[in-house]
């Protein structure tokens, strides 16, 4: 067959499309918008292989609009406008009903790209649905994104993905005259990473010609070795390289960083992606036993922003190097992780009296902010006060990393608080 599997199954309707339930599912938030005629312009974000492109098309189908597609990756400017021009033209033909204008990799557009749909979809001449696996917050200029809703698609959990195999073993033409038997699907959904395009596809190339097949993990791990280099030339390795990635730099190993970081430029990986993750990375695994690795990865992020290929390669390997050789504490990330799991649990506490502000006569007459004593009156900046809820008073939420820098933080709190907050 010269159709890929998983574009023979594209699912037609919300009825055969598998997860995001709560965008389409019965009471879902775009199945009540279609049902009242209305489809806003609107972001798919979320991972690859999940069905957003899917997803554009049902919404087209299902509000009987006109469809226009562009990929970021092959369209500049001049494609942008011309379609634009032809949906105007639909428009006419169709005044109440928008044309969409889906836009693959919507995070790949250049900001003149962005800026050349703004009029557009202020004026209303096409609905625009971009997909992206980038925050739209970083990737999207803000005029635009504030002309759009944005919709986060989930990552498909194991027996979504095991219903996507069943039902491609029941309605495809090809795969349905096989006598094909899952004995074993580890395998598959390990090589697919969740990714339900690369899933189907490896499945058709583990069933290939044969017309009968017990499929096993060591039957798939065989068929797959052999043929790797199809799965490759697509970029699917994107997520697994970059977790490579960061797990060398957390894991203080610099040649294994540039090993990677140089897979990702080879690849023709955007720079912002990467100096992103660094910058996430300076924080949630440096933090505060290094402060710098955070000035320097943003550093980085903003320089490669306005120096190009290859130039940026040098700035990128320079963080990489510097961020695998620092002393490393997640100390930072897991207090707020802590402390978010507190607040699930414990709900909105009360904030002393004694915090609070008194903008308004009658506050201060309810003793808001009464006893509020300032740091700054008394020696070293200092007094002992209480500044948490009285719940959860004296709960310890950070604990100062193994290195020289955060053990002068743990010697300053236990000097100022003495034993109130224990190890």
């Amino acid at each position: 067959m010269s159709t890929p599997l998983a574009e023979r199954i594209r699912p037609k309707s919300f009825e055969d499309y598998i997860s995001q339930q709560h965008l389409v599912g019965k009471n879902g938030i775009l199945t009540n918008l279609i049902k009242q005629g209305i489809v806003p312009s609107l972001i798919l974000w979320g991972p690859p292989g999940i069905g957003k492109t899917t997803l554009a098309n049902i919404i087209a189908k299902e509000s009987n609009r006109p469809f226009y597609t562009l990929s970021a990756i092959n369209s500049g400017v001049k494609e942008v406008r011309e379609v634009i021009s032809r949906a105007k033209k639909d428009g006419g033909l169709f005044p109440t009903k928008n044309p969409i204008l889906f836009i693959d990799e919507i995070h790949r557009f250049s900001k003149s790209q962005q800026d050349s749909l703004l009029g557009a979809v202020e004026k209303g001449w096409v609905t625009l649905i971009g997909a992206t696996t980038e925050n739209p917050s970083f990737e999207v200029i803000p005029a635009l994104l504030s002309r759009c809703q944005v919709y986060i698609l989930n990552a498909f959990d194991r027996e979504e993905l095991q219903q996507l195999m069943d039902r491609a073993l029941s309605v495809d033409e090809f795969l349905s005259s096989k006598k094909v038997t899952l004995k074993e699907t580890d395998a598959l959904l390990q090589i697919s990473g969740g990714d339900a395009r690369k899933l189907l596809n490896t499945l058709e190339l583990v069933i290939g010609n044969e017309d009968s097949l017990e499929i096993t993990n060591e039957l798939v791990l065989q068929k797959v070795q052999k043929n790797t280099v199809r799965y490759d030339k697509t970029g699917e390795q994107h997520y697994d390289i970059v977790s490579a990635f960061i797990k060398s730099i957390r894991g203080s190993d610099p040649n294994a960083a540039v090993y990677w970081l140089a897979r990702m430029i080879e690849g023709g990986e955007d720079v912002k992606f990467i100096a992103r993750r660094m910058l996430i990375l300076a924080s949630e695994d440096i933090g505060n036993a290094n402060p710098t690795a955070l000035i320097l990865a943003n550093n980085t992020f903003q320089a490669v922003s306005v120096i190009g290929h290859p130039e940026s390669r040098i700035i990128l390997s320079q963080c990489a190097i510097y961020l695998a050789n620092s002393t490393k504490s997640n100390a930072s990330y897991m207090a707020i992780n802590k402390a978010q799991e507190l607040v699930r649990n414990t709900g909105d506490l009360s904030v002393p009296l004694h915090l609070r502000n008194a903008p308004t006569k009658l506050m201060k007459d309810l003793d808001y902010g009464k006893q509020y004593e300032y740091a700054h009156d008394f020696p070293g900046n200092f007094v002992d006060s209480e500044f948490l809820p009285d719940e959860i008073s004296g709960t310890t939420l950070y604990k100062p990393g193994n290195n020289a820098r955060e053990a002068k933080f743990k010697e300053i709190i236990r000097k100022r608080w003495k034993s109130k907050y224990e190890d």
